[in-house]
């Protein structure tokens, strides 16, 4: 740090955004699916990081940005329940962030990664609720696994993918 070094976008090293922990933190302005616009353009409010917030307080927030086309957003949310949950729910919580991260993949083009991600998020919820015999928090597993499959084949085959058009109903047919 401190280094004066141009960096390939032209702005010095020292410049760089860093939290008070020194981690990288960039500061550019994003889209709804978290790509990097040019600095001063207006982007969407970023999710902040770190919230602890109860499950079903995760489910609702989560399912509101997935239903406005915001899914790296609902992955921030699915994130902080599983850094800052109970350890028997972590593996739950990670295999629905990797399914936000897979839709966000999707929608940007990227069909390989979508698919893997959301084969991912699906198994990972999936051998979660094997060892569960319920509900979590009012989520539709089977349903969103079966969403996350059905989607993956889809991306594969070619299929451009609308984020909110797409958004899976984490607790089942509204």
């Amino acid at each position: 740090m401190g280094s004066m070094e141009s960096t390939p976008s032209g702005r010095t090293a020292a410049a760089r955004d860093r939290d008070s922990e020194g981690r990288a933190r960039n500061a550019r302005p994003r889209d709804g699916l978290g790509r990097p616009l040019p600095y001063g353009a207006p982007g969407v409010p970023r999710q902040p990081e770190g919230v602890v917030r109860r499950p079903e307080e995760s489910v609702a927030e989560a399912q509101r940005l997935l239903d406005e086309g915001k899914p790296f957003h609902a992955h921030e949310v699915f994130e902080d329940a599983w850094k800052s949950g109970p350890e028997e729910e972590r593996e739950l919580w990670r295999g629905l962030a990797q399914l936000a991260v897979g839709l966000t993949h999707a929608a940007r083009g990227n069909a390989t990664g979508g698919a893997r991600l959301l084969r991912r998020g699906a198994g990972a919820a999936e051998a979660w609720a094997s060892g569960a015999g319920r509900r979590p928090h009012g989520i539709d597993l089977p349903g969103v696994i079966a969403w996350a499959r059905g989607l993956a084949a889809e991306v594969e085959a070619g299929a451009p993918v609308d984020a909110g058009a797409r958004a899976p109903r984490l607790r089942g047919a509204s």
